[in-house]
């Protein structure tokens, strides 16, 4: 398994052979809870050569060091990838740009007091 968000990949090997080839991949959200959208194609083991490509988004959780997938969602093919783009386009386009939040500034740490002299 993955420790960091970089390392997390959906390449599949069975037998010596890749059957599952990630060709890019986008990290939509990193933190213990991270969000990915992959570009992959399958092999189709018929035909003994790759598939069209698909797309897949996929929720990992952080635990025990180690980042475990939680969920996905597979897109399967780019008609489906292109009308999914619209529709997101197409909601989000009269929405405000968010602003990133601001850091709150930590509280400075209190001194000891000092003991008075007797």
């Amino acid at each position: 398994m993955a420790e960091t968000v970089d390392e997390i990949t959906i390449n599949f090997e069975e037998d010596g052979v890749l059957v599952r080839e990630e060709l890019d991949k986008v990290i939509l959200s990193r933190g213990a809870w991270t969000t990915i959208l992959f570009q992959y194609r399958e092999m189709d083991r018929a035909r003994t050569d790759y598939g069209p490509v698909a797309f897949s988004v996929r929720r990992y959780k952080k635990t025990g060091g180690e980042y475990k997938q939680q969920s996905k969602f597979n897109i399967s093919n780019a008609e489906q990838g292109r009308k999914i783009a619209e529709a997101l386009l197409a909601w989000a386009a009269d929405l405000p740009v968010a602003e990133p939040k601001p850091v709150a500034a930590k509280p400075a740490a209190k001194k000891p007091a000092a003991k008075k002299a007797k």
